[in-house]
């Protein structure tokens, strides 16, 4: 009952559901999943959804979340990129969700693997929707900078071979693979991610994200 900061706005308000306050709730509720595109796209990045543009209780949501060890708020924020999925995909299909790999310096730093956890809530939330879903993890991540630390060429140059394929692989899989990544920013984390996963089964056809940066034109 006592009053708590929002992970939304940083306000520190009372009544709070999941850790965010109820004017940020409907300010994300709002939010409707499109496509999204990087100008210039990488080679080999599959079609983009992203529930909104990284600002406001969105990108703050999601710091609190990735940065500064808010893990409860992996529920909603894995229930709002099932949303993002599920306009994705067409609800015949059943999905395989694939995310991207934290390094293990990462997941040491976060005390988990971030976006293991949404690809779980996300999964969960799918599911109770009726749909067919799996979570796969056949890629691992190699050791490279942090990405909030890089420029466009840092990010290019650290994950053109920044993923590498488990031995068990993935087996037949019959479903729409979708990869997960919280933010798409240049796309070339995904760009990456959809090679290393094409040369050992089926391309990704689509990447589902909760956040898109916009460029800034001077």
């Amino acid at each position: 009952m006592l009053p708590a900061d929002c992970a939304g706005c940083r306000e520190r308000r009372p009544g709070l559901r999941h850790g965010v306050c109820p004017e940020c709730v409907g300010t994300l509720d709002a939010l409707r999943p499109g496509p999204v595109r990087p100008t210039p796209a990488p080679p080999g990045l599959p079609p983009c959804f992203a529930l909104g543009p990284y600002a406001g209780p969105l990108r703050e949501t999601l710091l609190a979340y990735k940065e500064h060890g808010r893990h409860g708020l992996a529920r909603p924020l894995g229930a709002l990129l099932a949303e993002v999925v599920a306009v994705a995909v067409e609800p015949a299909r059943p999905v395989a969700l694939v995310p991207v790999p934290d390094t293990a310096v990462a997941a040491r730093a976060r005390y988990g693997d971030h976006l293991d956890r949404l690809a779980r809530h996300c999964a969960a939330r799918l599911r109770q929707a009726g749909r067919s879903v799996r979570v796969l993890r056949p890629l691992r991540a190699l050791p490279r900078p942090d990405s909030v630390t890089l420029d466009s060429a840092g990010r290019a140059a650290a994950a053109e071979a920044a993923f590498r394929s488990r031995s068990s692989g993935r087996g037949g899989v019959d479903a729409t693979v979708v990869v997960l990544d919280d933010i798409v920013t240049t796309g070339v984390t995904l760009a990456a991610v959809s090679r290393a996963l094409s040369a050992t089964g089926p391309a990704p056809a689509v990447a589902a994200v909760l956040a898109a940066t916009e460029k800034r034109h001077r």
